[in-house]
């Protein structure tokens, strides 16, 4: 299976990714960012697909109609969202659906959403941890693949926790990918 990975920010996931040794045929990138330079660095092509706008103004459909089109360009089969920030529309859905992989910070159901670490925190939980699973429409709802428990310790700050929770997801996120390219599969 032929996998892209949509990155927007530090590339730690996309370089996990690649440093597990999963062949990535393209990173597609939102906005200029830090991943660029880790694909660049593992020899990966990088294709920007920049979204012009963070306002009300946002053509989500037409935006989302961009990246679809660069993932076909590149004959792509699977899908792997690694801190990507921009939540896409039905036109990635109706090309991949049921192949769009995503890493999220929290035991969902629990904590859906980009916050999802500091609602953990302000909520009080004792433990939360990292989930690999299918990207729907519904944001962070789609079928879980994989999950991993993080304690949360009492001296835990938002920023400690979320670190403790990127290291698994480092660890699990490859693994998880590398059975899906196994299988030939997501499920």
């Amino acid at each position: 299976m032929r996998l892209a990975v949509l990155a927007s920010g530090s590339g730690t996931i996309l370089d996990a990714i690649l440093s597990a040794g999963i062949t990535v045929e393209v990173a597609v990138v939102d906005r200029p960012c830090p991943a660029v330079d880790v694909a660049a660095r593992h020899g990966t092509d990088v294709v920007l697909v920049e979204r012009e706008s963070f306002g009300p103004d946002f053509d989500r459909d037409e935006y989302t109609m961009r990246v679809t089109a660069a993932l076909e360009g590149a004959g792509i089969e699977l899908v792997a969202m690694a801190g990507f920030g921009t939540v896409l529309g039905q036109a990635i859905q109706d090309v991949y659906g049921g192949r769009i992989v995503n890493t999220h910070p929290s035991l969902l159901p629990a904590f859906p959403g980009w916050h999802a670490v500091e609602e953990a925190v302000a909520y009080g939980v004792k433990v939360t941890g990292c989930t690999v699973h299918v990207a729907t429409l519904e944001v962070d709802a789609g079928p879980i693949l994989a999950q991993e428990a993080v304690v949360v310790e009492a001296t835990d700050t938002v920023t400690t926790l979320h670190e403790r929770i990127k290291t698994v997801e480092r660890r699990l996120y490859p693994a998880t990918l590398q059975a899906i390219l196994r299988r030939g599969s997501v499920t």
